[in-house]
């Protein structure tokens, strides 16, 4: 992957298709992104998850375009795409096969149940034992066609039925979608909740040692296509450290609620001692498809573990009650109990509204995080600094889809030519540009009232100064005609100086 800021994005709800995508990427978007992740564009894009839920895998969904598109896409533009290796619809053809011929399927061993995983019945303890992103069991009751019912392990919906990743039908079908994405061209894939995917009696059946074996294995596999592996893993912070030593890429999850309560509390201290120890081969964010992380930060959960997080658990209810005021209480109607796709571990929330459509904490926050080590992504919402969609959320009932607004051509239009997208867009493209950023990061001493971020390569050198006290940020940096620097402060948008 590129070190260059990255777009994530669903093609539907940006431009419409693959090809209006890609005419975006060379107009508007011209030099901003190294890269795309597409977010699920398979057959359906508007399931019962958003895309995670596919029926066909290895099918473009026709409303977006077709293969020969995205592999036009990726000879422009290095892209990635989600292997989700966790679950398949109850509506693929190979669960409606099983639904229909029971034991007599060849894709009877490709899906796990209840039974499968504990073939001498589970006991109560082992069932508390199972780590749960959601609230309940994951077990979905269904009944075959010939009358036998079981209890399919169903992790995140009813819909999302769970693969048996060891199963000779489960390896084939994740195998074939491998070599689809190669011959598509795409360069990276990142594991959906690939934390889940081995389930073992006796354990948490999350990021268990046989799930980093999968998870080693699935990564040669890749590796021999040429593909790169990103891993998609919310857990406790030393898990994480600990899960990036061993794949290609890993997402720093604790970047967003760190910045957030940096904002919110002027204290820098555990932004700055995450900073220090954070993976360096890290894909860095702060607003994602899904909402605003918190068991990043927090303490662990996990099994019978009593470790710390990275803030405590009062400064995480401080952060979660900010963030509902900061959006005037939209987040907290789309958060928990209020909406579906109950979440343990996550704000649902625009970054932007998070702070108060604040532009120029929105544009210090984005400073922060492209001189956070690792490669920045960029969600589509928060490219357009975009706010919470309450009218999706009505209409859905899904607390996640505050944040996943379909923008038409024209408010496309209307928010190119907004200040804060603009000053963005400048950020970015310094952020791409400068030789610094392939050098080393320094974080150099200052009190919690203040941050300063650094990258030095040979002669060429970037550093960020934050004034929490006053929220003004400055990036000063070398070049050919002298030092420079770039403003951030209340009342303007990012302002160049020589």
């Amino acid at each position: 992957m590129k070190n260059q800021v990255q777009l994530i994005a669903y093609v539907d709800r940006l431009s419409g298709g693959l090809r209006d995508l890609q005419a975006l990427l060379e107009g508007p978007f011209a030099g901003l992104f190294g890269g795309i992740h597409l977010l699920p564009f398979f057959w359906p894009v508007d399931g019962a998850d958003a895309g995670f839920d596919p029926i066909d895998h290895g099918e473009v969904d026709s409303r977006l375009g077709t293969w020969d598109d995205v592999r036009a896409l990726s000879d422009r533009t290095e892209v990635m795409a989600d292997l989700i290796v966790n679950h398949i619809s109850s509506r693929s053809p190979q669960f409606l096969d099983l639904y229909e011929r029971g034991g007599a399927s060849s894709y009877a061993g490709m899906f796990l149940t209840l039974g499968r995983v504990f073939p001498n019945g589970a006991r109560e303890s082992d069932l508390l034992r199972i780590y749960r992103p959601r609230p309940g069991l994951p077990f979905t009751k269904v009944r075959l066609a010939n009358g036998t019912e079981h209890l399919f392990w169903t992790t995140f919906t009813s819909e999302q039925i769970d693969i048996d990743v060891r199963d000779a039908a489960g390896i084939e079908y994740l195998g074939r979608i491998l070599e689809r994405f190669q011959s598509a061209g795409i360069r990276c894939i990142r594991l959906d909740a690939a934390g889940y995917a081995i389930k073992k009696p006796g354990t948490s059946c999350f990021m268990i040692p046989e799930t980093f074996e999968f998870i080693s294995e699935l990564r040669a596999q890749a590796h021999d296509l040429g593909i790169e592996v990103l891993v998609e893993i919310h857990t406790h912070y030393e898990e994480q450290i600990e899960i990036a030593r061993q794949v290609d890429l890993v997402y720093d999850f604790a970047l967003p609620p760190l910045i957030l309560h940096t904002l919110y509390t002027g204290n820098a201290g555990p932004l700055k001692h995450w900073l220090g120890i954070s993976p360096r081969n890290a894909v860095t964010v702060l607003d994602t498809h899904d909402g605003i992380g918190v068991l990043d930060v927090g303490p662990s959960r996990k099994d019978t573990e009593s470790r710390p997080g990275l803030l405590s658990p009062a400064q995480i209810y401080d952060l979660v009650e900010t963030i509902h005021e900061r959006s005037a209480g939209a987040s907290r109607q789309a958060t928990g109990a209020a909406a579906n796709n109950l979440d343990l571990y996550q704000v649902n929330c625009t970054f932007y509204d998070a702070l108060g459509r604040s532009d120029h904490e929105y544009l210090l926050a984005r400073a922060l995080q492209f001189f956070a080590p690792g490669i920045p992504q960029v969600y589509y919402v928060g490219l357009l600094a975009g706010s919470n969609d309450m009218d999706l959320l009505r209409r859905t009932g899904v607390g996640r889809d505050i944040n996943r607004h379909f923008f038409t051509r024209a408010e496309l239009e209307e928010r190119f030519k907004a200040p804060v997208v603009r000053s963005l867009f400048d950020l970015i493209r310094f952020r791409n540009v400068h030789p610094a950023f392939a050098g080393e990061f320094q974080l150099p001493s200052s009190d919690d009232c203040s941050i300063a971020m650094e990258w030095r390569k040979d002669s060429n050198w970037a550093r960020l100064d934050v004034d929490l006290a006053v929220r003004r940020a400055v990036i000063s940096y070398s070049g050919h005609a002298g030092d420079q620097t770039i403003t951030i402060a209340p009342g303007t948008a990012a302002e160049a100086h020589p």
